[in-house]
């Protein structure tokens, strides 16, 4: 097995997880991050993310390498539509996750670049 293809498992494992703990013990924490503009209530956002999650972690694994590239572009995509909740987070000043001053939320508006690079990198074609 490639390392690529290790990365690959492993974001999708990362995904499945944090998709998990969107649905169970960590659902309060994730209300923090989401935006009071989304036209939701904030429990229906994390669990709908946390259902995105797991099927994207899914296919992140599952994906037949033909369409891997394809699915790394989607995965992308969602850690840039997540980004303005970490923003909306950093903005209301909302603790959540160990994020429980400004230092601490702007450092993590830095995350989403490596995630993002992650998806990108462990999905490309050789």
């Amino acid at each position: 097995m490639e390392t690529k293809d290790i990365s690959r498992i492993a974001l999708g494992a990362f995904l499945i997880s944090a998709g998990i703990s969107h649905l169970t013990f960590a659902r309060k924490e994730f209300q923090a991050q989401v935006p009071d503009w989304v036209p939701l209530k904030k429990d229906d956002t994390v669990v709908y993310s946390g259902i995105a999650e797991i099927a994207l972690g899914t296919a992140t694994i599952l994906t037949p390498e033909k369409y891997r590239k394809t699915m790394g572009q989607i995965i992308a995509g969602f850690f840039v539509a997540v980004l303005p909740g970490n923003i909306a987070q950093y903005k209301n000043r909302k603790d959540g996750f160990g994020l429980n001053n400004d230092k601490l939320r702007f450092a993590r508006l830095f995350m989403q670049a490596p995630l993002v690079a992650w998806a990108l990198i462990s999905t490309k074609d050789d």
